[in-house]
């Protein structure tokens, strides 16, 4: 009986001592990973578009090093979902990797991102004729790595996009019909059902507004009602820069408020810019809701670029400077966070690759830094505040454009034309 006692007493004592080393495991938990919806929904939860090339040629890959410098300055300023566009490069899998080893180095790191895969039709960027009625042989290929990338990552890939403005016409060099985006969400929806794919993955198409039934009826098609009613979600582009020059309606000066100081003709053309961006965004759910669908309607795209030698620039509409990007920046930030609409800002940094031929061409200059992490102006007060202390970006530390001289920055801001 005596040892049984003494059995049962060190029984107790092994499994108290289990429980004692176990007790500090259990308190020490790691964040809460989120869903889709519920990052997309919360205003504290920034999104941007990130590419992160430095170079004139996507050949040359930013490293794990590089991409791991650029999450952290994006982190500093509140961003947690980064949106990419193609599986085709390393880049896509080598951001989840960056991210995955800051997670493990800082359980406390919390970032996401929205996978794009490319869709293109048949012949494109071949020098072909494109066929917009046939898709591309490479489509299945890019999904299935979106797919596998999706399965290796599923605390940090919370969202799928098929295609990146595939389906708006202006896109000649490649756009498909609604039918194939349709069918690879679909597919990609089928996987969530059977196991293949996380349950919570949200899949979507991210596109011009007008592509989302907010332009003109040709794209009012039977399968873009089946589009809008497949999607988890559904994702808009809105550029009111581009439409400065493409569709001026909003922009410029009326000849009522000639008598406005000068800064007053160019903070109210902004907001008239913003106006037109919500108009854009209204259009979409309007027509959503008239096909009797209701989904969340987010904005996967939109931007302000700070140079142009061409349609926007001084000889143009006038539109690219870095005050007038940074008030669309916080006046888009201020709406869509007041309005539980995620907006993936483009972009993050400028990027040479994208009109390598012509350095001052507004595509390469989208960033709220510049290719060396200079921090635009809508950024100098986060600089001011300290939030880039100890980053750098390719060793450079994170310091101001234009030295930080407002004065000079005004220079090169032109008046929009009077109207």
């Amino acid at each position: 009986m005596k040892a049984i006692l003494t059995s049962l007493v060190m029984i107790l004592i092994v499994f108290t001592a289990c429980k004692d080393v176990n007790e500090p495991y259990k308190t020490m938990s790691k964040p809460t990973m989120k869903t889709a919806k519920e990052i997309l929904s919360n205003p504290e939860y920034l999104a941007i578009s990130y590419g992160g090339y430095r170079g004139k040629t996507r050949d040359e890959q930013p490293t794990v090093a590089q991409l791991k410098d650029d999450m952290k300055i994006l982190s500093a300023m509140g961003i947690k979902i980064l949106r990419t566009y193609n599986v085709q490069l390393p880049q896509a899998s080598n951001i989840a990797k960056a991210i995955d080893e800051l997670k493990k180095e800082d359980p406390q790191f919390e970032m996401y991102i929205m996978l794009g895969a490319w869709i293109d039709c048949k012949n494109a960027w071949t020098g072909l004729e494109p066929d917009h009625n046939v898709e591309s042989e490479a489509n299945a290929g890019e999904i299935e790595r979106a797919v596998a990338l999706a399965n290796q990552y599923p605390e940090i890939v919370k969202i799928i996009a098929v295609g990146n403005e595939a389906m708006v016409k202006w896109a000649a060099s490649y756009y498909v019909q609604p039918e194939v985006i349709l069918k690879w969400v679909n597919y990609l929806q089928n996987l969530k059902k059977t196991g293949k794919l996380p349950s919570d993955l949200w899949i979507t198409s991210s596109d011009n507004f007008a592509s989302w039934g907010g332009g003109d009826y040709i794209y009012h098609t039977p399968d873009l009602t089946e589009l809008f009613k497949a999607v988890d979600y559904v994702s808009i582009h809105t550029y009111p820069m581009h439409d400065t020059h493409y569709n001026p309606v909003f922009w410029g000066t009326l000849n009522y408020e000639k008598s406005l100081t000068d800064l007053e003709k160019i903070d109210t053309a902004m907001h008239k810019s913003l106006d037109y961006a919500k108009s854009q965004y209204r259009s979409v759910v309007d027509y959503m809701h008239v096909i009797g669908v209701n989904k969340p309607v987010h904005i996967g795209e939109t931007g302000w670029a700070t140079v142009s030698n061409g349609h926007y620039g001084p000889d143009g509409s006038r539109a690219t400077d870095e005050y007038k990007s940074a008030k669309f920046y916080h006046l888009m930030r201020d709406w869509t966070t007041s309005e539980g609409i995620a907006c993936f800002y483009f972009e993050a940094f400028d990027e040479q690759w994208k009109d390598a031929r012509n350095p001052k061409g507004s595509e390469n200059h989208f960033g709220l830094f510049t290719i060396k992490g200079k921090a635009k102006y809508a950024l100098w007060d986060l600089v001011d505040q300290g939030k880039f202390k100890g980053l750098s970006r390719d060793g450079k530390k994170i310091t101001k454009t234009y030295d930080g001289n407002k004065k000079k920055l005004m220079k090169d801001v032109h008046l929009p034309p009077l109207k």
